[in-house]
């Protein structure tokens, strides 16, 4: 049988499929018990996520009353979340933007509409009440601070970005501006840093997609972008020298593009995605040379493939999902889990629900051990230097760790001192708060105070104790007890020895209700009989005599020898 051959124009053309092993990557949504219910997600922070994770905790920007407020949590308290969460409420506005410090877990920076950036330290397990002071306040924007962005490699290093159309760098250790960029005329709709920190890509209202040297202050290259009116975002593609930006068309369509650093003039390619309405948003993975791009009220996650080669962008699928999203928070990626061949994972606030979604992003694998072409050496949480020697004019790459040995690494570090406190204890004003509080003397009767006190059986049996026959006794004659191991007892009698018939009556008639129970043998009766005649008489008065302390001796020591008549 003959059979034709393809011609040879038709074999040059066929490309067939492109290879890459992220190309069946899926997206898969955690179940219902593993989300963040009743989360009052703030209607407030315009393009910004509101949304901030790490290793440790998820931080989320809520709707209050009046000021501005963010819940953190840790990473595991899942499931619907008590409305009475602690928060952290020191903004007078609401919060825009949100930041873990990439080398302290427990380190926040969050900027708000009061034009204010401030830090916070979140103690290991969460907060345990409404967090008000920060750790530092850093005031220098004229108007609302809408981006805040650690550096990749030096430490304490922090850049802001407001609608004043500036952008402050901070030394965020001692709280001070370094340096202010004022090189936009329009309002700054994102910042992104290169890999090791050392170049900064803007986006502004102007249209303008502007490459800046952070330390000089000073535009390399800039350039139109997307000519449609509405937000524009750009991401640095890590060390490739490439930048991927998302905007609109002067059609309103929507479309990516990618741009040499060096020459902004033409893009390297630009394409339409759809014509929806909401803002793209681009996360870009160093390690595994994906870009993720999310819209806001989309329900679906686009990914595409950087490469250094045309036509340098390739799609490879989407994760489609039915409720629509108002933000995303992305987990570092020492936070991944690589017995599950996760390479990417969302936090996603719902539009129309008070639920926070992670979305685990899967190469399919059907090994479960370490797969090393997916998970390169990535960036630890160790700094490459610090902020002096940076702001000094020195760029180091990051400091890298294995994935293998270091997955799902933390990090923690104590509350650092502020540089006006001392190194004595801080909660020292509260062990020693009853120091200043005044002393008030309780002068009211012993009686009194026994029986206004409250009723315990303690205070029930100390009561009934003080009434018994030898405390009576004791209380009459100040009786002092000696000789116990001989079993006899000396009273000492006091020098005025005078009581008065009513003290009398009334002893005896307590030691007569005491003793004498219904059902008592008549042997029983006599004895109390011989023990009330002996009460009546030391309790006579006291005698003046020799004669009559001498009558007195004989009744009180009946074991005594008879005495002898003078």
């Amino acid at each position: 049988m003959h059979i034709p051959k393809m011609p040879a124009q038709s074999q040059n053309t066929f490309r067939g499929i492109r290879s890459s092993k992220f190309r069946h990557v899926y997206g898969k949504g955690a179940r219902k018990e593993n989300c963040y219910e009743n989360v009052l997600i703030t209607q407030k922070a315009h393009d910004t996520a509101a949304c901030a994770v790490n290793p440790k905790f998820v931080a989320i920007a809520v709707e209050v009353a009046g000021g501005g407020a963010f819940i953190v949590l840790p990473l595991d308290k899942t499931g619907r979340i008590d409305i009475n969460t602690p928060k952290v409420t020191g903004h007078a506005g609401p919060v825009l933007d949100l930041k873990w410090c990439p080398f302290n877990d427990n380190l926040i920076a969050s900027g708000a509409d009061d034009c204010t950036i401030k830090l916070w330290h979140i103690p290991d397990g969460g907060l345990k009440a409404n967090l008000t002071e920060p750790l530092a306040d850093l005031q220098g924007h004229q108007r609302r601070v809408s981006i805040v962005e650690w550096h990749p490699t030096a430490e304490n290093v922090l850049f802001s970005a407001g609608y004043d159309y500036q952008i402050l760098v901070w030394d965020a250790r001692r709280g001070v501006l370094m340096q202010t960029l004022d090189l936009h005329t329009d309002v700054i709709y994102s910042l992104s840093l290169n890999r090791d920190g050392s170049r900064m890509a803007t986006t502004s209202r102007d249209k303008r997609l502007r490459i800046i040297d952070p330390l000089s202050g000073k535009v390399l290259q800039e350039g139109l972008c997307h000519e449609g009116s509405k937000a524009c975002k750009a991401v640095y593609c890590g060390d490739m020298g490439l930048v991927f930006t998302t905007g609109f068309s002067r059609f309103s369509d929507r479309q990516y593009g990618v741009w040499d650093e060096k020459n902004l003039n033409t893009p390297l390619r630009l394409d339409t995605i759809d014509s929806s309405s909401g803002v793209l948003t681009p996360f870009y993975d160093h390690d595994t040379r994906v870009v993720f791009v999310a819209g806001k009220g989309d329900g679906n996650i686009r990914y595409y493939e950087i490469t250094d080669s045309p036509p340098y962008c390739h799609f490879l699928s989407q994760y489609i999902s039915g409720e629509p999203q108002r933000g995303f928070g992305v987990m570092p990626k020492r936070g991944c889990k690589v017995s599950q061949c996760e390479i990417f994972r969302f936090y996603k606030l719902y539009a129309t629900k008070a639920i926070c979604e992670p979305i685990s992003m899967i190469v399919p694998r059907k090994s479960d051990q370490f797969q090393p072409d997916l998970y390169p050496d990535t960036a630890s949480p160790t700094p490459a230097m610090s902020a002096e020697e940076w702001f000094a004019g020195t760029t180091r790459g990051p400091v890298l760790m294995s994935m293998k040995t270091g997955m799902t690494i933390k990090t923690h570090r104590p509350l650092p001192l502020r540089p006006t406190e001392s190194s004595s204890d801080k909660n020292a004003d509260k062990k020693y708060a009853f120091l200043s509080r005044e002393t008030r003397a309780d002068y009211r009767p012993l009686e009194a105070s026994v029986k206004t006190s409250s009723s315990t059986d303690k205070d029930l049996k100390t009561s009934t104790n003080l009434d018994t026959k030898f405390q009576a006794l004791q209380k009459l004659w100040g009786c002092n007890v000696k000789n116990m191991g001989d079993n006899k007892e000396q009273c000492s009698t006091n020098s005025s020895g005078i009581e008065s018939e009513k003290t009398y009556t009334s002893t005896k008639n307590t030691i007569n209700k005491m003793n004498i129970k219904s059902g008592d043998s008549p042997h029983k009766l006599t004895s109390y009989a011989m023990q009330e005649k002996e009460i009546e008489i030391l309790e006579k008065p006291s005698p003046k005599t020799e004669s009559e302390r001498l009558m007195v001796g004989v009744i009180c020591t009946p074991s005594s020898p008879s005495p002898v008549t003078a």
